[in-house]
């Protein structure tokens, strides 16, 4: 009897203790390496990939929607527990819209310079002098990023961003 007693107020310790570590996870821990989500903007059709209801302010800069979402998603699936770097593509997967108008904005940006929009121009990457395109590059800031809000999010228990507008 006194052993089903020891085991039943363990048990109850560890339902505590495991419920303490998910409040934690759920609002954050505090911790100073988390990055800050931007204010809410209006426009619910910037980023619609982004999770929750809350978006970037237009597309005026893809790359900082395409970082936008990729943080968002990074932190919102960081609590799982797969690998960092699945949980990462899987970010990738969910930007996948963001990603596509930055390189349609560099695509159309080569056009206006009176260049043909090439997918394939190569020019040697400035961080292994290998050859590469801007849209291989692109993808590969992608990947990079997303491993690191997932890797940041789980290092600073980081709270994913709000599920909706604050009411004002």
């Amino acid at each position: 009897m006194r052993r089903s007693v020891l085991v039943a107020v363990a048990a109850l310790a560890g339902l505590g203790l495991s419920a303490c570590n998910k409040a934690d996870r759920e609002h954050g821990a505090g911790s100073r390496i988390c990055t800050p989500f931007p204010e809410a903007a209006a426009d619910a059709n910037a980023n619609m990939a982004a999770p929750g209801a809350i978006a970037p302010s237009p597309a005026a800069d893809p790359a900082a929607a395409l970082d936008d979402c990729l943080h968002r998603w990074g932190y919102t699936l960081a609590v799982t527990t797969d690998t960092a770097e699945s949980v990462a593509d899987a970010a990738v997967a969910a930007c996948t819209p963001a990603l596509t108008r930055w390189n349609q904005q560099t695509l159309g940006a080569a056009a206006a310079g009176g260049q043909a929009p090439s997918a394939a121009e190569t020019a040697p990457s400035l961080l292994t002098g290998q050859q590469t395109t801007p849209l291989i590059e692109h993808f590969n800031y992608a990947q990079n990023r997303a491993l690191f809000y997932v890797v940041q999010g789980r290092a600073g228990k980081c709270a994913p961003p709000p599920t909706e507008r604050p009411k004002k």
